[in-house]
């Protein structure tokens, strides 16, 4: 039976690697997105030395590493520089993904990504997760997590798809404003209803 991919997406703070993990530990292939496209800026891949050709090489930390923190601060504010290093890396992290989930093994995979949508890797999937939480939630969640400012993270909310937008296009979704016990029973009843599905389709 060939696999077929599970999209997982939702908004920064909503907990959508906490239930692609929920998902990995029942035994599900997981490509991370996350992990792609920080896997094309490492040191002697292509792209980095373009990043580092447009904006300079204060970009770089002391051992090589693209500093990821301030080229999100850089292109936040711009939009153009954003729109450039999209076309360069979307591309190359699409094709880091298509390879990691043809290792899958399992019945489906999973494609967990928080730009899903905006990115185009939708058209890699055959069904949608969306985890959703309400805002002031995810706020508060990712200024614990990250220590980071409130104004930062509404810019980064503000720049991934809009909450309706991603719930358009969502076959199920998953609420997640209660605890952890409750948050692995809903993944536990999708992962029952998704082992019956073919393709990804009822």
């Amino acid at each position: 039976m060939s696999t077929w991919v599970l999209g997982i997406t939702g908004g920064i703070g909503s907990g959508k690697s906490t239930v692609a993990r929920r998902f990995a530990e029942l035994g599900i292939h997981r490509v991370d997105a996350d992990q792609a496209a920080r896997w094309v800026v490492e040191p002697g891949r292509p792209a980095l030395q373009r990043i580092v050709e447009r904006f300079g090489t204060h970009l770089l930390q002391d051992n090589g590493q693209l500093d990821r923190a301030a080229l999100r601060q850089l292109i936040f504010a711009d939009p153009p520089q954003r729109q450039w290093l999209e076309q360069l890396l979307h591309p190359l992290i699409a094709a880091e993904i298509s390879q990691a989930l043809a290792k899958a093994q399992s019945p489906y995979a999973i494609l967990e990504s928080p730009l899903l949508v905006e990115s185009g890797q939708l058209r890699m999937t055959q069904r949608l997760l969306v985890v959703d939480s309400p805002e002031a939630l995810q706020i508060e969640r990712t200024m614990q997590r990250d220590g980071a400012a409130r104004e930062q993270v509404q810019a980064i909310m503000a720049a991934q798809a809009a909450r309706e937008e991603r719930l358009r296009h969502a076959h199920e979704v998953i609420c997640n404003d209660r605890d952890l016990s409750w948050l692995d029973q809903q993944v536990r009843q999708l992962h029952a209803f998704y082992l019956n599905l073919r393709g990804g389709q009822t």
